[in-house]
C-alpha cells in the first residue's frame, strides 16, 4: 500500500486525525490504544515494563493511551501480574507512567476492573488455567487465602473451573466503593480518562449476564436488577472522578450467553445520564478464560456493535476489534459508525501505526504527531531519499509489491 497523497500535497484532513473534545479533554486524533493486560506488575505495582509499553504507544502518535485493566481490590487480580489501584502506595508508579505518556503528546487513560470468578489464573501464555497455590507462592504471593474467588453467584466459568463464593448484598455495596476509591487514586495519579471494565466475562459482566447471575436480591433476576451494579459503579465513580474528565465503559455488547445489543443499548441509556460519555464496544468472554467474540472473527467484526450503540444508546461509541488498516479506520468514522477507533494487537505489531496511518491518509506533516527525536529524522529521510518506500508499504525491494 502506498500513500494516498503526495507528502507535499494539500488534502482534506481525515477524520481519524481530526482532534476531538471529550468534556474538557482534547485528543489530538481519534486513534486510541485499547487497554491491554500486561501481566507484568509486582504485587499490583507498575514496573519499568509498564513505562516502556505505554511510552512506546504515546511516542507512536496515538491520541489516547489506555493502560490496562487495573484492579480495584486484591481479590480482583486475574493473575499474579495484574496492575493494581487498591492501595495508595500504587499511585506513584502509575503517576510515573502518566507523566511519560503526557510528555510524549498523548492523553493518559486507565481502565479499572475486577476479575471476579476469572481471578487467580495462570497468565495466558502459561495456559490460562486456574492457578495453583504452589505456583503462586513460587512467584512471591504471600496472601493466597485472601485472594478469594468471588462473583455475582456461586457458578464457575466452566466445569473445569473452581466455584466462586457469591457476594452478599452488603458486599456488593462494598465492591461499588472499591471502584470509587480506585477512581480517586487514579485521578490523583493524573489520568485524564477513565474506563470502567464491564466486559469480557469479568466481575461487572458476571452481574449483567443471566448465565452468570442467578441472584434473588436487588442485584439479580430482572435485566434492570442485573444492571444495577454497573449503574451504581458509574454513579460512584463519577462522584469522585472530576466533572471535566471523560468516563468510558467497556461492554461485551454481544456475549452469546444471554446478553446482547438490546441489553447493551438499555444499559447505555441508564449510565449515560450518570456521566458515562463513551461505550467501548467489544464482545464475548463470558465463559472460560479467553475473550471470544460472537460470530466470525474478521476485519472490524465488532464495528456493528459500536454503530448500534452510537445510534441507539444516547452515547458516543468506540470501535475495536481487528481494525488494522488506515483506510478501514477512516471509513468507520466517515460512515458515522463510531466516534473513536481503538487498536490493540495491530499496535503491538507496529507501535508507530498512527504515524504510518497519517502518511497513508495524506496528512500533511504526518511525522509531527511523534516526538521530535523521531519526527525530525523521518522527515529528513522522506525529503532526501527519493524513491525510498517505508517497510510497511510493500514486501520488499525486489518487486515493490
Amino acid at each position: 500500500m502506498r500513500p494516498t497523497a503526495n507528502m507535499g500535497e494539500t488534502v482534506t484532513q481525515p477524520l481519524l486525525f481530526t482532534p476531538i473534545r471529550l468534556r474538557d479533554v482534547t485528543l489530538k486524533n481519534r486513534v486510541v490504544v485499547a487497554p491491554m493486560h500486561q501481566y507484568a506488575a509486582k504485587k499490583g505495582y507498575a514496573t519499568d515494563w509498564h513505562l516502556m509499553n505505554a511510552g512506546r504507544y504515546a511516542a507512536g502518535g496515538a491520541g489516547l493511551v489506555f493502560m490496562e485493566s487495573t484492579k480495584v481490590e486484591r481479590r480482583g487480580c486475574g493473575t499474579v501480574g495484574d496492575l493494581g489501584a487498591w492501595h495508595d502506595d500504587h499511585i506513584p508508579g502509575l503517576a510515573r507512567c502518566v507523566e511519560f505518556i503526557r510528555q510524549h503528546g498523548a492523553v493518559p487513560g486507565i481502565q479499572l476492573g475486577h476479575s471476579g470468578r476469572k481471578a487467580r489464573r495462570f497468565r495466558p501464555w502459561e495456559g490460562g488455567a486456574p492457578l495453583t497455590r504452589e505456583a503462586a507462592e513460587a512467584e512471591g504471593v504471600d496472601d493466597w487465602d485472601d485472594w478469594e474467588l468471588v462473583s455475582s453467584s456461586a457458578l464457575p466459568a466452566t466445569e473445569r473451573d473452581p466455584t466462586p463464593r457469591a457476594l452478599s448484598t452488603a458486599e456488593v455495596g462494598e465492591l461499588v466503593q472499591h471502584w470509587a476509591e480506585a477512581a480517586r487514586r487514579v485521578n490523583e495519579a493524573g489520568f485524564d480518562v477513565l474506563e470502567i471494565h464491564a466486559a469480557h466475562g469479568y466481575m461487572l459482566h458476571q452481574f449483567l449476564s443471566p448465565a452468570a447471575n442467578v441472584r434473588n436480591d436487588q442485584y439479580g433476576g430482572s435485566e434492570l436488577n442485573r444492571m444495577r451494579i454497573a449503574v451504581e459503579v458509574a454513579e460512584a465513580v463519577r462522584a469522585v472522578w472530576p466533572e471535566h474528565k471523560p468516563l468510558f465503559m467497556r461492554l461485551s455488547v454481544e456475549d452469546n450467553a444471554g446478553w446482547g445489543p438490546d441489553q447493551s443499548v438499555a444499559l447505555a441509556k441508564l449510565v449515560g445520564p450518570k456521566g458515562v460519555d463513551v461505550i467501548d464496544c467489544s464482545s464475548g468472554g463470558l465463559t472460560g478464560s479467553p475473550v471470544v467474540g460472537g460470530g466470525p472473527v474478521g476485519y472490524g467484526y465488532q464495528v456493528p456493535y459500536a454503530e448500534r450503540l452510537r445510534r441507539d444508546g444516547g452515547v458516543m461509541s468506540m470501535a475495536v476489534g481487528l481494525i488494522v488498516h488506515a483506510d478501514q479506520a477512516e471509513s468507520i468514522l466517515q460512515e458515522g459508525r463510531a466516534d473513536l477507533i481503538a487498536l490493540a494487537r495491530e499496535l503491538m505489531y507496529n507501535p508507530n501505526w498512527p504515524m504510518d496511518a497519517a502518511r497513508k491518509l495524506g496528512v500533511e506533516s504526518a511525522f509531527d504527531i511523534t516526538p521530535p527525536a523521531q519526527s525530525f529524522w523521518l522527515a529528513k529521510r522522506a525529503n532526501a531519499a527519493s524513491g525510498v518506500v517505508p517497510s510497511t508499504y510493500q514486501r520488499g525491494i525486489a518487486d515493490g509489491s
